[in-house]
């Protein structure tokens, strides 16, 4: 989800954006660097493995296709078998690199359980499995919001849980990573968006406690925000949008599954707890910082200095928004007492 009416905002407005845009980006930007953990440096130096769900398509076979490229083990969980070997024959025809693949659902913990144990070492941990269907709570299906609860949350439960034993008992020390694949959508509610907010609101939830209870086994966590993205399922999903949705949430496009791969691998390896992939996205993270972890000083100035602005410029959005829902139910209503 992009915030299309961002471009209308001032020109000053615009000119302190992109300094907080460039200043965040020489702090995480790591691109050069080859994925062996977070920033911090290892007892030993070795390869990192990494260990993606999601990972037969989308953002996830982005993320295997880079995390291939800058030499990392890759692993790859999805359900489809066929998908989950297309996947591999991509991965190796572009790399020359083999990946190991699972077959589960991350709804079912003994299944996820056996993948892990199978899979041997993790050092980065990708939770990026998601599904979303848009429709407003009173005429969506309780099946579909059970659906999206148990695969965007609790199967992310169900994956770290599995993860974390191996995780801790690393060898040759240094920092490992958990990754949480969110959205814009798990940083502020949308219209129609109830169930699938839901799910991604969680993971914040889940993110910031988890972060004080492995830290002192020098494990991090990233919780990255990507806007719309060009996946298989976009286009499928954005049929179902309910009018109001498309008006409030305008998009300006979508990000490509590459961009987004890059931004999250950036912000891993620089040890990142809020990783926002876009212009739009780093707004909405210092406007939504709230009690998040920060690990950049610099950063952390940024947020105080332009906290109370961004409340003004968040709440003139929120104005906006009930604003046109108001006016298209007075619209709605207007054209049935015509009838």
């Amino acid at each position: 989800m992009r915030w299309g009416r961002h471009r209308h905002l001032p020109h000053q407005r615009w000119a302190l954006s992109c300094f907080l845009y460039s200043s965040s980006l020489s702090l995480s930007s790591c691109s050069s660097t080859p994925l062996s953990a977070p920033s911090q440096s290892r007892s030993q130096s070795r390869t990192a493995t990494c260990f993606i769900t999601g990972g037969s398509s989308g953002i996830g076979l982005a993320l295997a296709h880079r995390a291939a490229q800058e030499g990392a083990c890759v692993s790859i969980l999805a359900r489809s078998l066929k998908k989950l070997e297309e996947a591999k024959q991509s991965i190796h025809l572009a790399t020359g690199i083999e990946v190991a693949t699972f077959s589960a659902d991350v709804r079912d913990f003994d299944a996820v359980k056996k993948a892990i144990d199978e899979a041997g070492l993790v050092d980065v941990l990708v939770v990026n499995q998601g599904v979303f269907v848009a429709q407003e709570l009173e005429n969506q299906e309780l099946d579909e919001i059970k659906f999206m609860i148990d695969v965007n949350l609790i199967g992310s439960f169900n994956m770290i849980k599995a993860a974390l034993p191996q995780m801790k008992k690393r060898p040759n020390g240094g920092p490992a990573s958990i990754a949480l694949m969110s959205s814009q959508a798990g940083q502020v509610g949308i219209y129609g968006y109830t169930a699938y907010s839901a799910s991604k609101f969680g993971l914040r939830g889940l993110a910031e406690a988890l972060q004080q209870e492995v830290i002192g086994d020098d494990i991090h966590i990233s919780l990255v925000f990507p806007p719309d993205t060009e996946t298989p399922g976009l286009e499928e999903e954005n049929k179902r949008k309910p009018q109001l949705t498309s008006i409030i949430a305008a998009s300006s496009g979508a990000m490509k599954a590459e961009e987004v791969a890059k931004k999250t691998l950036n912000g891993i390896k620089s040890g990142s707890f809020i990783v926002p992939c876009n212009f739009e996205g780093l707004l909405l993270s210092l406007a939504t910082s709230g009690l998040s972890p920060q690990r950049s000083v610099l950063m952390a100035f940024v947020e105080v200095v332009t906290a109370g602005l961004l409340r003004f410029v968040g709440l003139c959005f929120q104005w906006n928004w009930y604003g046109s829902i108001q006016s298209w139910h007075a619209q709605k209503k207007s054209k049935l007492s015509t009838k």
